[in-house]
């Protein structure tokens, strides 16, 4: 193997790469997300500088089914999202994020540096309730349920006025920022990167909004529930096509 050909390698390993060349085309993408308000000191130390707390001390739980993902394959995931500020835009920084494939945890975190680890979330219709649970090492660690289907913000004139379609493509399609951090073969930082993206070509088929509840249990390893929740503010359940392109460095924190 030459230096051309490596260099023409998509991602580790060269026998058999984890995951090809974007961008990554996601079809029938659904979201469970519960929005809640939470500790504003747990919320300031889980933000790196210059990130601020968004007005309110919100955080969203995510619950996410990707059935149909380019690349990557068929997939659940589960999260913490953390609105906030970089120099007065607003944008969501992924704090904590839990899957069930390889692909994506490798691509995840060697291209965007998403926080992924290896976990077990589900997403499901369970009768009447849209649940979402996330065990980590056998463990229980989040359990979140929402009214299935209540009330549809695509087509409930009712809801019009504070959740219309384009908003909530607005929404899904917001700046997004990761804490990209990759050790040297010595143990020094090698790259520490504010790493932005977004997702492009939405196309929004269903959203629907809700009653919803959210159970967060303390785990060492899994510590979603060091954003503890104070107040439920609401649930929303969306499921779209959408591309991921690569994204870019906002800060890099060794220059």
């Amino acid at each position: 193997m030459n230096r051309d050909q490596i260099l023409q390698l998509p991602s580790m390993p060269a026998a058999g790469p984890s995951y090809p060349k974007g961008p990554y085309r996601f079809i029938n993408r659904e979201y469970l997300i519960i929005t809640y308000e939470s500790d504003p000191d747990a919320i300031r130390a889980a933000l790196p500088e210059p990130l601020e707390p968004a007005p309110g001390n919100t955080v969203a739980y995510e619950f996410m089914k990707m059935p149909d993902s380019s690349g990557f394959g068929a997939y659940s995931e589960s999260g913490v999202t953390i609105p906030c500020l970089l120099n007065g835009e607003k944008v969501g920084f992924i704090a904590q994020m839990y899957l069930d494939d390889e692909p994506p945890i490798s691509g995840g975190r060697e291209v965007w540096g998403f926080p992924k680890k290896y976990g077990n979330p589900k997403l499901e219709i369970v009768h009447d309730t849209l649940t979402g649970t996330l065990k980590y090492a056998g463990q229980l660690v989040a359990l979140g349920t929402m009214g299935y289907k209540h009330e549809n913000m695509l087509y409930d004139k009712e809801l019009l006025h504070h959740c219309n379609p384009d908003k909530v493509k607005e929404n899904l399609g917001r700046k997004q920022l990761n804490l990209k951090f990759i050790p040297h073969v010595d143990g020094t930082p090698a790259i520490a990167q504010l790493v932005s993206y977004h997702m492009t070509d939405i196309d929004l088929k269903g959203a629907w909004a809700g009653p919803a509840k959210l159970h967060l249990i303390p785990h060492v390893n899994a510590p979603v529930a060091d954003l503890p929740v104070r107040r439920i503010i609401g649930g929303s359940h969306f499921i779209a096509d959408m591309t991921l392109p690569y994204g870019k460095v906002e800060i890099d924190y060794l220059a």
